[in-house]
């Protein structure tokens, strides 16, 4: 069997980013370590840092004075960011910076009146978070067919942009619509990350090469499962596995070539790990 791997899967910059800071927070100890929720979105990595006792927080009234607080990855709602600062706890901030920017940038275009268009998953974290510096009445829509359907009064002023991890496929259909129906003077934001970009057009090529693909990922992963959705939309048959033991081997034993790719939030290892049981296959 032929396994193409793409280039790009793996650790994203920002997940890479936060992961250190947990890191050196773990070896300087001396203190409780939280997350306000998962830092990333994989089960795997988790379990690693639970091990090391980090723990998992729901809200700030979980966490006591004295503890360590990191923020995760996806960044957290500007309020609650400031109840943890009114806490006696020490913060340390892993927003990626592709968020913390997508962030910046909305409270720029919200300052200026106008009223946020937000293409993403309404229940994600980092919508969550993009919102909370939107003012008052976003709109978050998770495809077109719901921007459609939804009213658009014309006397408000509007911008759009998009959860970091999205299709920007998907995401320039709906730019090109909202232009049409609300005209060409509507601030676009550039929010797409240029690693998910790069990630979604390899996953793509590679699925045009290969009978069937295997996408490596947390199940709650955003990016990972538009990984799934992009392959799936070549017509090219996708499994999306979080560890090697999910591998579907018998469906796989006679295809003569697969393709291998991984989320954001995928450690090497457990890329390494069914890279080698695809090409024992």
């Amino acid at each position: 069997m032929i396994v193409m791997v793409a280039e790009t899967g793996g650790f994203c910059m920002g997940v890479a980013l936060a992961l250190r800071k947990l890191d050196t927070m773990v070896e300087q100890g001396g203190t409780d370590i939280f997350t306000l929720g998962p830092i990333i979105h994989n089960p795997q990595v988790l379990q690693d840092y639970e091990r090391l006792g980090v723990r998992i927080a729901k809200s700030p009234e979980d966490i006591p004075s004295g503890a360590a607080v990191i923020i995760r990855a996806h960044g957290i709602p500007r309020e609650v960011q400031q109840e943890l600062k009114a806490k006696d706890v020490t913060l340390v901030d892993a927003t990626c910076p592709k968020v913390k920017k997508a962030q910046l940038l909305i409270a720029e275009q919200t300052d200026k009146g106008r009223r946020l268009l937000l293409f993403g998953e309404e229940d994600h974290p980092e919508v969550k978070g993009l919102v909370s510096y939107a003012g008052e009445s976003p709109l978050v829509f998770g495809d077109l067919e719901e921007l459609m359907a939804t009213d658009l009064p014309p006397e408000v002023e509007y911008f759009l942009a998009a959860q970091t991890t999205q299709d920007k496929e998907t995401f320039s259909l709906i730019s090109d619509h909202l232009h049409e129906r609300l005209g060409q003077g509507l601030p676009v934001l550039a929010t797409i990350c240029d690693a998910t970009k790069e990630r979604q057009e390899e996953a793509v090529a590679i699925a045009r090469e290969v009978d069937a693909m295997v996408v490596a990922g947390g199940f709650s992963s955003g990016n990972t499962r538009r990984l799934v959705d992009v392959v799936r939309a070549q017509g090219t048959q996708c499994y999306h596995v979080e560890t090697v033991d999910q591998i579907p081997t018998q469906a796989l034993c006679d295809v003569a070539a697969v393709g291998l790719t991984a989320g954001a939030s995928t450690p090497k290892m457990i890329i390494d790990d069914i890279c080698a049981k695809l090409q024992s296959l």
